[in-house]
């Protein structure tokens, strides 16, 4: 039996990316359930098949929409589209209902603030040790999965076996999956690289043109790898789709809110009402703290990551951040430590 006619899928969350994959799903013609957190916006999501934080976009009607955790029951696969910060919380909530073995597979890019834990060490810990996760992600503006642009993802896990059933599942006409058993480098990837999108962000909005922003994707990259491979990545993952690609997109594309947020900070916003202007979360803020904690507590150099922490949580202003950096003392250019 083909593979499209024996998954069924449930993606818990309703933001632009958990949309974008139901219409990969549905155009696969694989069984697909949205489960939202919140009544009323699966209601108005139900009647509507529209978000307005993704224009024009239209859900399929074949996808089931419902804030009933049950309906995750049946599933064979289960896509966590949760913000970081929100997982353990929803996911308590949902335990009995996913009391199943069905894998969860985290499409969330952040770190969460105080324990460290990745999105998938976070699913495990909430649903249990024995739980099989993996990581979707790269780099994918959801308004042009939207489109059915051509797109490339990576699929994680530690079993190959689950790396090759998601990138089986997600694969469609417009959409290509890697495969690999790098998880802690992919999550961390997709973690790091929206704090260094602030950073963009702010040189956006300081008008410092393209050689500052590709040089901060230049560093921030090597500051990625040194936190992926302290944790236990692998220096490679940082240099492919879920690393450089995901990276690139994040800081040059216009909707990216982690980079449109560190363009009002520079633009002189504070930082709440530059979090007001958007109705999706920015992981970058709170990835940023965990970052600079992390970078503390492991000795790790990582002076991009704690300046953006420094502007958003101690008030340091976009100019004297910059000045701190361009007063480093240069040194041999390195990505990691050698061992």
């Amino acid at each position: 039996m083909a593979q499209h006619e024996t998954e069924r899928v449930a993606i818990v969350g309703d933001g632009q990316m958990a949309l974008v994959l139901a219409d990969v799903l549905q155009a696969r013609q694989t069984p697909v359930v949205l489960i939202s957190p919140f009544a009323d916006a699966a209601a108005r999501l139900a009647e509507t098949r529209s978000s307005d934080r993704l224009p024009g976009f239209l859900l399929d009607p074949s996808v089931q929409v419902t804030a009933d955790p049950r309906a995750a029951s049946e599933a064979t696969l289960v896509v966590c589209a949760i913000p970081t910060q929100y997982i353990r919380a929803t996911f308590g909530r949902m335990r009995d209902a996913l009391a199943g073995t069905a894998p969860v597979v985290s499409i969330a890019k952040g770190i969460e603030e105080n324990t460290f834990r990745m999105p998938c060490d976070i699913l495990r810990e909430v649903l249990g040790p024995d739980r099989a996760v993996a990581a979707l992600s790269g780099p994918t503006i959801a308004a042009e999965l939207a489109r059915r642009l051509p797109a490339l993802l990576v699929a994680a896990s530690e079993s190959p076996e689950l790396s090759a059933r998601v990138a089986t599942a997600f694969t469609s006409e417009w959409t290509r999956v890697y495969q690999s058993t790098d998880l802690i480098g992919v999550e961390v990837a997709g973690a790091c690289k929206n704090v260094i999108a602030i950073a963009a962000g702010v040189a956006d909005g300081m008008g410092l043109g393209v050689n500052t922003k590709s040089a901060l994707l230049a560093r921030g990259l090597a500051e990625i790898s040194r936190v992926g491979v302290a944790l236990g990545g692998r220096v490679e993952t940082f240099f492919g789709i879920a690393g450089v690609g995901d990276l690139a997109t994040t800081c040059f594309a216009k909707e990216g809110r982690n980079r449109s947020f560190g363009e009002r900070l520079a633009r002189g916003e504070g930082v709440e009402a530059a979090l007001a202007c958007t109705s999706s979360v920015v992981e970058g803020v709170p990835t940023a703290h965990a970052l600079a904690l992390l970078g503390r507590e492991k000795g790790l150099e990582i002076p991009i990551c704690e300046a953006v922490e420094a502007m958003v949580f101690r008030g340091l202003a976009p100019r004297e951040a910059l000045a701190q950096l361009m007063r480093r003392e240069a040194s041999t250019e390195r990505i990691v430590e050698p061992a």
